[in-house]
């Protein structure tokens, strides 16, 4: 949550189709996640023009106002006197501590008044270009002892916090000439992260509510829809997306501004040179579970590893600190998202090799936002490769692809056998799924994974790239961040070490041949050090037969393992959800060389252990 002394400041705008429940919900909710008192609540005259329009406006009031202290925004304009619907508006805002009002000179004497026999502390809006002559204007006409406070209106400036410590004196200077007690607030601000860039984002808004204003207003909440905007900048302001997924900063946030500023600290710090100097190892998604193993693994062995990450999902950031401190002179890191392609270039035009490890990894994500999933996995995955064709030819690419390309593979005759799933065929039940089996995506996730695999292993065959890829099966260790949707084995045995009960989607027997991380960054050191030889190959990566489990076995054996009870819950099968995906990894065996994966009862006790070593740490 925000840290007390900014949640006294920093508010968000947010505006409101009239009817709109759910999303006055969703606002309330993601305000007290983050600890955020203020809301600034743009009324229009067209929302106010039916006596259904005041109505919503009434309830919308009276839901926001006993959790939030909200602020209307009225553009008056350049009307001569007050119109009829500003004050219908205004005899609804008994519960509001300020109205901010934009409105022209002729008007703002009576505008001010009128809000004030409300019961309201009137805001003027004013916008940062020339501001300083407007409230000249103003403030000789007498109209400014009628106000509490100037909500500016500017872009980030791109001097940073002196260019808004500056701008913010000019306006004080002009205004308090007229009224002493005039405060100074930043009403309207904020970046459309269009381009993907939202570090840049985070950086802007951390540099707005450091400025020396009374209230800090962040425009918006969530982005706004944008089909056909001339502006689509404008609809991208919000720290939580159209989908209701928090960007890098809605993330962030959820840890205070300081966490914010640590990661974007850590970003500039990152830029070794050391590092730069020399030509890195590329891994994508580095701050991740598999990707902060491997380029462990990589530092450790002496390469240079240069880490693009965009920390979208909760808790990496302490992979990367992890790396960071183990290997000062050998880790850089790029905030970076994959759809931002000119930083995507940048970092691949000199990378020695590249792991490309980052993606939107959840099933249940891309269903509920197709576009975002397939603009990450597929047309990033697209913009890497053209960056090496383009820029860096000669430099090997190994992807992290998915057992999601076969489909959920119900074609497969299956047999009950206790806890589990078994083929009905015994060479399936003896070997796994070898890579003859034909492609088939399903849901969104396995379209978007899948068209990247083809991607990458075309790319080898169309432009002589040396690209491979690892169809990876389920990948557990040390440093995951298991939830529901990615990484249901650690998620398991965090939610047993916690003591929580845990909900197994399907009826548990599905069945997985599960590797350790370990194993996994094995495989892909091997695949670069053989990527002449296997290049337009791909290859199954699992832990095979001797390392498949069901839901239900693993269940039982944390039991066992932790020695107390863990309460399990059923739902309803997810969308594409396999009963039954073992890899036949023989051929990724004799071609990387592969040692015998560690077997899955060594590896959750491993697992276990570092859980409770992490618990030990925080503890201290």
């Amino acid at each position: 949550m925000i840290e007390p002394e900014h949640a006294g400041k920093i508010g968000f705008s947010q505006e409101f189709a009239t009817g709109d429940d759910a999303a006055v919900d969703a606002a309330l909710g993601r305000l007290q996640l983050l600890g955020v008192r203020h809301l600034r609540l743009p009324i229009t005259e067209d929302s106010s023009a039916t006596p259904a329009g005041i109505g919503w406006i009434r309830h919308l009031l009276a839901r926001l106002a006993p959790e939030l202290e909200v602020m209307p925004f009225l553009d008056v304009g350049q009307a001569g006197s007050v119109p009829d619907w500003v004050r219908r508006v205004l005899a609804q805002l008994t519960t509001s501590e300020a109205v901010e009002i934009r409105c022209g000179l002729p008007t703002l004497r009576a505008v001010g008044q009128a809000a004030r026999q409300a019961g309201c502390r009137p805001v003027l809006s004013v916008a940062a270009k020339g501001a300083a002559a407007w409230l000249q204007r103003a403030g000789e006409s007498g109209a400014l002892a009628g106000f509490d406070a100037i909500g500016l209106h500017a872009s980030p400036p791109a001097g940073g916090r002196a260019a808004w410590s500056a701008l913010l004196a000019e306006t004080g200077l002009a205004a308090r000439r007229f009224n002493p007690d005039l405060a100074v607030w930043i009403t309207g601000t904020g970046y459309g992260a269009w381009r993907h860039d939202t570090a840049h984002q985070a950086q802007l808004f951390t540099d707005a509510a450091a400025a020396p204003a009374g209230r800090m207003f962040w425009s918006t909440l969530f982005d706004q829809p944008h089909a056909g905007s001339p502006d689509p900048a404008r609809s991208h302001c919000g720290v939580v997306d159209q989908a209701g997924q928090p960007k890098l900063l809605g993330r962030l946030l959820e840890g205070g501004v300081a966490e914010v500023e640590r990661v974007l600290a850590s970003a500039r710090r990152l830029k070794l040179p050391a590092v730069t100097a020399t030509r890195p190892v590329l891994v994508t998604g580095g701050a991740g579970f598999i990707g902060a193993n491997l380029a462990d693994r990589l530092a450790a062995e002496g390469h240079h590893v240069h880490i693009y990450d965009a920390l979208a999902r909760a808790g990496v950031e302490r992979n990367l600190h992890w790396l960071a401190r183990r290997h000062p002179t050998r880790i850089s890191f790029a905030l970076g998202d994959l759809r931002d392609e000119a930083a995507l270039t940048e970092a691949a035009a000199r990378a020695e090799a590249v792991f490309h490890l980052a993606g939107q990894v959840a099933v249940t994500t891309s269903m509920v936002d197709p576009l975002a999933d397939f603009a990450v996995n597929a047309r990033g995955t697209l913009a890497l490769l053209e960056a090496l064709r383009r820029h860096n030819p000669a430099a090997p690419l190994v992807f992290a692809s998915t057992n999601k390309v076969y489909g959920d593979l119900a074609d497969i005759e299956l047999v009950r056998d206790g806890e589990s799933y078994l083929p009905a065929r015994a060479d399936l039940r003896a070997n796994g799924v070898s890579e003859q089996r034909s492609l088939c995506f399903h849901t969104p996730y396995g379209c978007s994974k899948g068209t990247a695999d083809q991607y990458v292993l075309d790319y080898a065959h169309s432009f002589g790239l040396r690209t491979a890829v690892l169809r990876m099966s389920c990948i557990y260790g040390e440093r995951q961040l298991g939830t529901e949707d990615q990484g249901w084995v650690a998620h398991f045995l965090l939610k047993a070490i916690a003591g929580q009960g845990l909900t197994i989607y399907g009826d548990g027997r599905q069945v997985r041949d599960v590797l350790h991380v370990g194993d996994a960054v094995s495989a892909y050191l091997s695949a670069w050090s053989r990527i002449d030889a296997i290049a337009g190959r791909a290859y199954n990566l699992g832990g095979g037969p001797a390392n498949a489990i069901s839901l239900l076995q693993l269940v039982t054996h944390i039991k066992d393992l932790l020695g107390r009870r863990v309460d399990v819950t059923f739902a309803d099968w997810r969308p594409g959800d396999q009963r039954y995906f073992v890899a036949d990894t023989a051929a990724a065996r004799r071609d990387l060389a592969l040692a015998p994966a560690l077997g899955w009862r060594a590896g959750i006790a491993r697992l276990a252990e570092h859980f409770g070593a992490m618990a030990l740490e925080a503890v201290q």
